[in-house]
């Protein structure tokens, strides 16, 4: 009502043509309802709306510890590299002192005399053989001793059949030592007829080959320390002229090689 009587011009009397000029410039809509009233409740919702409680927010995953057994092993192993590697070092640095001090020279071995006892060929291709191999060892070293223990094994073979064995003494063997041994085999096998007719043969010509064989155990001396045990392999091969008690035997060749075994 406020609005419509802003908007309607006064009550005046005016004449009939200037009101209808008024109305002409100032339109009014008579049928236009009039504006409703706010509504109470919008401030309620609105203050409910502004006054509602904070949303619940889920408090944050705590982190995983971190991997501390992870860390442990990887120290471990980078210690156990270390110490393995300075053992290296160590054992290399020692081993290379002591090569310069006591310059180490390998021993040397020779079958110098071999003596028939016995050689006779029984029934069904049966050899019993009896020699005495004279050996002689050679230790070159100026500040090593070899100590030769029990436990060693010395043999005679032909084309890969064992014809005796006998044991190497035990004794010690000082610096730039020279000792001449004298070892008795005494065997008994049974080869094949072809290879005793080889043998007969080869008897015959003058050229027989045998092998000598040794397995010694030995602890080697560098002044006054003791190295753990180790083996002395002797390989040497000969050539024979004859295996009969009747006549010397002559040794036309004899090679000799040596290795250790750890």
């Amino acid at each position: 009502m406020l609005i419509k009587s802003l908007l309607l011009p006064p009550r005046t009397n005016l004449p009939q043509s200037a009101m209808a000029e008024y109305q002409r410039i100032h339109p009014v809509s008579v049928e236009s309802p009039p504006p409703s009233a706010p509504s109470v409740l919008s401030p309620v919702f609105s203050s409910r709306e502004k006054q509602a409680p904070p949303q619940r927010t889920l408090p944050a995953a705590p982190l995983p510890p971190p991997r501390r057994r992870r860390s442990c092993c990887c120290r471990c192993m980078c210690w156990t590299l270390l110490v393995l590697v300075v053992l290296v070092v160590a054992v290399a640095a020692t081993a290379g002192i002591l090569y310069l001090v006591f310059d180490p020279k390998l021993p040397k071995y020779s079958v110098d005399r071999l003596r028939i006892s016995n050689f006779t060929i029984g029934p069904n291709s049966t050899i019993t053989a009896t020699f005495n191999v004279t050996v002689t060892a050679r230790n070159p070293n100026k500040r090593i001793g070899i100590y030769y223990g029990d436990g060693s094994h010395l043999s005679s073979w032909y084309n890969g059949e064992q014809l005796c064995a006998g044991s190497f003494p035990a004794f010690y063997q000082g610096h730039r030592n020279t000792t001449v041994l004298n070892v008795l085999l005494t065997g008994e096998t049974q080869m094949g007829s072809e290879l005793v007719s080889e043998l007969l043969q080869q008897q015959q010509s003058g050229m027989i080959p045998l092998a000598v064989r040794g397995n010694v155990p030995v602890r080697v001396k560098f002044g006054r320390l003791r190295l753990r045990r180790t083996t002395f392999k002797v390989r040497c091969a000969l050539v024979v002229n004859s295996l009969t008690t009747s006549s010397d035997v002559s040794i036309r060749s004899n090679r000799c090689r040596f290795r250790l075994k750890f």
